[in-house]
């Protein structure tokens, strides 16, 4: 089971991870409800595409574009369609 972390909660839980590039994306129905916010930031990469970001709210605290997805990847990397990664001081393991 992978789990990832931020502000002292367990903020995602799965055994069904996908890694890529060194990151764990986590099924979205894994992450825990009500901690996501979409946030406008956008940024692109030539074999996956364009990767849109949340924000994390744990606990009254804020950590900005720490998680993103593939809405519509590439056929590269389809396999992360509907997932969600984090960095920015989340521990994932």
């Amino acid at each position: 089971m992978v789990e990832a972390r931020w502000n002292g909660r367990v903020i995602a839980k799965s055994d069904d991870t996908v890694v890529v590039e060194r990151n764990h994306y986590f099924p979205a129905d894994s992450v825990e409800a009500g901690v996501l916010r979409p946030s406008a930031t956008t940024s692109g990469c030539p074999w996956k595409g364009t990767a849109s970001y949340y924000s994390l709210f744990v606990d009254g605290k804020e950590n900005r574009d720490a998680a993103w997805t593939y809405p519509e990847p590439k056929e590269a990397a389809a396999q992360i369609k509907g997932r969600i990664a984090f960095w920015k001081g989340v521990e994932v393991g």
